[in-house]
């Protein structure tokens, strides 16, 4: 056997075609628990799962433990199944290896084993420790990425979800919920069941998703970004208000307005340079966030290197300021977007 994608791993679950080792891997942790639990459910009938199923915590269970899990025999069920979360190989010693090893190159005929751990992202390529891993793994089992989901792919699914949930969702709404809560996929989720639990039936309007969705951090510093550069002074200073009712801490409000403005730079920058605005994926980590390169060209279209490069001081300004001065930290903020609008030439 091999790597499996997503789609084939849904595919052989639904059709019954277990394997006797999974492992699964990605940054995709709610789909990844999602498809433990259904192939759990489906190897064994979700009957007598005391005796049928059993979680280790990796960080804690030995291979000892594992082995005797996996060894023992289903009750009125054809398979019994064994979830090892968060299983770090790097954590674990080398005799402790070669148990799991032996187990995975000769697993019980009657044993699902699962192996899990979200937020890894390595070249399974290379040699080491899970290079070894996932060989011996392929040559028995299964393996499978929960890669990231592109934007495109975020909306395609919050899209499908109201469906299932009897509403309808426009592509650019769904857009928009992204916009407004990141790309967290459990956090969408939850929003969806939000604003259909809203809208009772049919379409799920923008005015809701304003009304209903949680604007998470990042998003709320951009729109402040977005306020400063468009001028709107009292709704940029609403939205600093409401980072400080939230309890943000101000050197990281600071952090991510410096964001917005950095990618502004670089935007005018390869604007100037007569370079696609695209090519900047290819010297920067906007994979997957090209979404803030469109939003940086939009914004900074009436702005000037010059504005742009005060813009940039004033904010390496007030980083110093809110490490070394003893000025109320609100007041240094608020110094700053009055500051910056100034700059703009769009401050009264």
């Amino acid at each position: 056997m091999a790597e499996y994608t997503e789609q084939e791993l849904k595919k052989s679950i639904e059709q019954g075609n277990f394997s006797n080792v999974y492992f699964f891997y990605g940054e995709e942790k709610m789909l990844m628990e999602s498809a433990v639990k259904k192939l759990v459910h489906q190897a064994t009938g979700n009957q007598f799962l005391d005796f049928n199923y059993q979680n280790f915590d990796g960080a804690f269970a030995d291979a000892q433990e594992i082995v005797r899990a996996a060894e023992g025999l289903p009750f009125m069920a054809d398979y019994k199944c064994v979830i090892v979360n968060d299983f770090n190989v790097e954590k674990r010693d080398s005799a402790d290896m070669e148990e799991i090893k032996e187990l995975i190159k000769n697993p019980p005929e009657s044993c699902v084993l699962i192996f899990y751990l979200s937020n890894l992202d390595f070249n399974v390529k290379r040699p080491g420790k899970w290079g070894s891993f996932i060989t011996a793994v392929n040559k028995t089992g299964i393996t499978v990425n929960f890669k990231r989901k592109t934007n495109s792919e975020l909306e395609k699914l919050l899209c499908s979800a109201a469906q299932k949930r009897g509403c309808s969702l426009s592509k650019q709404n769904a857009a928009h919920i992204l916009f407004l809560s990141g790309n967290d996929l459990q956090t969408l989720y939850n929003e969806i069941e939000k604003l259909c639990a809203y809208t009772k039936e049919g379409e799920i309007t923008q005015e809701a998703i304003d009304l209903n969705v949680v604007r998470n951090f990042e998003t709320t510093v951009f729109l402040l970004a977005n306020a400063i550069v468009a001028g709107n002074y009292s709704k940029a200073y609403e939205l600093l208000d409401i980072l400080f009712y939230q309890n943000e801490e101000p050197i990281a409000i600071l952090a991510v307005l410096a964001t917005s403005y950095v990618d502004m730079y670089r935007v005018r920058s390869c604007i100037q340079s007569g370079q696609a605005v695209s090519t900047l994926s290819q010297y920067f980590d906007y994979k997957g966030k090209e979404f803030k390169l469109k939003n940086a060209e939009r914004d900074s279209a009436n702005l000037s290197m010059s504005v742009l490069k005060d813009s940039l001081q004033l904010l390496l300004d007030t980083d110093v300021a809110l490490k070394s001065s003893r000025t109320d930290n609100r007041i240094i903020m608020e110094q700053l977007l009055a500051k910056l609008l100034m700059v703009s030439g769009k401050g009264e």
